[in-house]
């Protein structure tokens, strides 16, 4: 029994995708798959049974939605690594174009860009046709039903990364081994404007650390002493107001001064921005007289930022 109907063009390409129950006892996919092994010219394929071209009608006719809607989150998550001057080491941007669409019928799409040359490494869902991409640069698809993920994407150009914040930061050990100070400023950066927000700084430090005592301007912090922990919640990011941790860290006694200083792993999330700077120009829509309800949503997250110190 199948779940899926997929069309498959001569070349291999998947150009429709359709779900339902079970229906019929043998893959429909598997059907055109065959047909094309055994073609040897493209002029040899055969001819989809007329079942399934009525079927496909059959299904279209049967969706049907009161409220006509297709919805688009781009998420993007920044790999970045800054040194002790807050100087991009690495920096990477990895995205996702996830849709919701409950549409009637059987819609054709175009989905287009302001700016699609700066992605790299781009993969899609079957449903998109290549080829367009490849001489447009415009996503054109007939859509399955529901939510799945259109693309997924890399900025990986260093040069096009912004690095939505910064980190002041000083973690010194005394030579004498009796402790040292922590010092640390974040502040947003490159955000466009929008609010940096759901910031965490979290540090493993030393396991020769005892106990820390720091001051926090915002937010608030914990220290585990069993796994070494060190986590700063500062929440929003407030450009007038920076906020800050400082205080003094104690040593176990007799233990020697830490060879290193711990990094620092940021975590944050910024609304109604794609850090890459990538943006949806206009969604298209043919085959269908109704006009949709249309939405895109840009969400912009911390993946593995970490600052050395």
């Amino acid at each position: 029994m199948i779940h899926s109907l997929f069309l498959i063009n001569p070349s291999g390409d998947i150009f429709l995708e359709k779900h339902w129950k079970s229906v019929v006892s043998r893959s429909v996919c598997d059907y055109f798959l065959e047909a094309k092994e055994k073609a040897l010219e493209p002029e040899d394929t055969e001819v989809p049974p007329l079942f399934v071209i009525e079927f496909l009608h059959r299904i279209a006719e049967m969706i049907q939605y009161t409220n006509n809607e297709a919805y688009f989150d781009v998420v993007e998550e920044i790999d970045a690594i800054l040194d002790q001057s807050g100087t991009t080491v690495f920096a990477e941007i990895q995205g996702v174009v996830e849709a919701c669409v409950k549409l009637s019928g059987m819609p054709d799409l175009t989905l287009s860009f302001m700016n699609p040359r700066l992605l790299d490494d781009v993969s899609f869902h079957p449903c998109v046709r290549y080829k367009r991409w490849e001489s447009e640069r415009v996503l054109s698809f007939i859509p399955p039903d529901g939510n799945f993920t259109l693309m997924t994407y890399h900025v990986n150009a260093q040069n096009l990364v912004a690095i939505p914040v910064y980190v002041k930061q000083s973690i010194s050990f005394f030579e004498s081994g009796s402790g040292g100070r922590l010092d640390v400023t974040v502040g947003p950066k490159q955000t466009m404007g929008k609010t940096v927000e759901g910031v965490m700084v979290t540090v493993h430090m030393p396991k020769t650390i005892l106990s820390v005592n720091l001051t926090a301007t915002q937010g608030s912090y914990i220290y585990d002493n069993g796994t070494k922990l060190l986590v700063w919640d500062i929440g929003k990011l407030n450009p007038q107001k920076l906020p800050n941790l400082r205080g003094s860290l104690s040593l176990q006694a007799g233990a020697p001064k830490p060879e290193e200083n711990p990094s620092l792993n940021i975590d944050l999330k910024i609304q109604q921005l794609a850090i890459s700077g990538l943006k949806v120009n206009r969604l298209d829509m043919f085959g269908e007289k109704y006009k949709p309800f249309k939405g895109v949503k840009y969400i912009t997250k911390a993946g593995k930022f970490q600052v050395r110190t």
